[in-house]
């Protein structure tokens, strides 16, 4: 990660200075080629810009110990040579670091000596650009080439990233100019501040439109279900207040007061998996339920704590194969009906008005989506969104024409679900016994698996 000599038309390092004057970067120390390695520009916190330190030495001693790893890499570079050169990382001793440098400078290169940065801190790295801002976890600024990334419009961007790691993000959008960004939960840099800027290029003014679909790597480490909710919450949609105790990111908290002390516990998983894991109505320890249910650390990345809304109704939404929203629920709270285990129910005129607005901001929004919804008598809260339409269309769940039909009979439950659909052979569909919601997570596992299934 360098600074671009587009836009300034000087050396990495030259470039580099010239980025810290307004915005915060990696401390580094940059040295010219020739046996006296001499010091040509700096940024190390504590001290004054460019401050000349009295021997190489003394110059990577005084890094070394800035930086927040104890480690720094040295990379090489020639001024009208753009191939890439000897880059060395993660350098923990003074001896090896003053070595490369002398090694480098003496053989007729430049070398920039700065703060190794870790990817893997629970951060994110990507691009602002054109009112778009785009980044990933456990990656550089070069994730934006990858897929998995998160594409957001830049105001939604910035707020998600204030939100979850409770700082400023002082990076404007421009139309004019793209910058290479990353953003740490401990303070780093020459700012000591928790976003790095790492290149700064301007461009041709460019406005461009954002890709928003999950599952996304960065909605994998905070949990499918919190990025729904963070996602409606920028759309405006009321959420109730949540908070994300995560694996790899310090608690963080969002949505509006339910005026409801009651809690809901539910378990996040990277990737939707209907009614596979724990939604408890009240409070349950969420470390002993995350060892639990996901001993490998490898299926949950988060437990949400979130604040019950008194549900007069409670129900869910999909979009079915013609596009049209379908609606149900039934009367007080819907986990049982969510479940399988109890049946829609005629739902009053004013609670299907108030989901079918919902439904047509998050359309407006997202395209088409799933959610599940409650009602207080007062207005319908989100409490879990999903992009994407259904091939559900009347009692066909999974459109398709197999060679021969099993049957199940939901009152068998979930699990045992999940475990017909294993045995299933690849020319086998599924006929479903019993009354069930087409918005419940039986059909949600259904349609997961991907298998004709039917209603009968």
């Amino acid at each position: 990660m360098q600074a671009n000599s587009t836009l300034f038309h000087f050396r990495k390092d030259e470039s580099l200075d010239r980025l810290a004057e307004s915005v915060n970067v990696a401390q580094f120390i940059s040295f010219a080629p020739g046996e006296s390695h001499k010091q040509e520009y700096c940024r190390v916190l504590g001290y004054e810009a460019n401050h000349k330190f009295d021997s190489l030495q003394y110059a990577l001693t005084t890094l070394l110990e800035s930086s927040v790893g104890g480690s720094i890499n040295v990379r090489s570079f020639l001024p009208n040579d753009p191939r890439s050169h000897e880059f060395v990382y993660g350098i923990r001793s003074l001896d090896k670091a003053v070595e490369v440098v002398a090694r480098l400078t003496a053989a007729g290169f430049f070398a920039i000596a700065n703060e190794t940065i870790d990817v893997h801190d629970g951060g994110v790295s990507g691009v602002l650009q054109g009112g778009v801002i785009e980044f990933s976890p456990d990656d550089t600024p070069r994730c934006v080439e990858k897929p998995g990334t998160t594409s957001l419009p830049y105001e939604w961007g910035k707020n998600l990233i204030e939100k979850v790691y409770g700082i400023v993000f002082p990076l404007e959008s421009s139309g004019r100019h793209r910058i290479e960004f990353s953003v740490h939960p401990r303070a780093c840099g020459w700012k000591n501040s928790h976003v790095l800027a790492w290149e700064l290029e301007e461009t041709d003014f460019l406005q461009i439109s954002p890709r928003n679909i999950w599952p996304n790597n960065f909605s994998r480490l905070v949990g499918d279900k919190a990025f729904g909710l963070l996602m409606a919450e920028q759309a405006g949609l009321p959420v109730p207040q949540t908070t994300v105790i995560s694996r790899r990111i310090a608690p963080f908290v969002f949505g509006a007061n339910t005026n409801n002390p009651e809690r809901w516990i539910r378990t996040c998983p990277t990737e939707q998996v209907p009614g596979k894991y724990t939604t408890h109505h009240g409070w349950l320890d969420p470390f002993a339920l995350m060892a639990e249910e996901d001993p490998e650390h490898s299926q949950i990345a988060s437990v949400l704590s979130q604040y019950a809304v008194r549900g007069e109704y409670s129900g869910a939404l999909i979009v079915d194969a013609s596009g049209n929203p379908v609606i149900e629920g039934k009367k007080g709270d819907g986990e049982a009906f969510m479940l399988g285990t109890a049946i829609p129910e005629e739902l009053p005129e004013h609670v299907i008005s108030d989901v079918i607005n919902l439904f047509n901001q998050a359309f407006d929004a997202f395209g088409p989506i799933r959610f599940e919804w409650v009602h207080d008598g007062k207005k319908a809260w989100i409490v879990q969104l999903h992009r994407g339409a259904t091939a559900t269309l009347d009692k066909t769940i999974v459109p398709g024409s197999p060679e021969s039909w099993q049957e199940f009979d939901i009152g068998n439950g979930l699990p045992a679900l999940r475990v017909k659909l294993d045995a299933l052979d690849d020319n086998q569909g599924l006929l479903i016994r019993g009354q069930v919601g087409l918005t419940s997570h039986v059909a949600d596992v259904l349609r997961k698996a991907n298998r004709p299934a039917r209603l009968v």
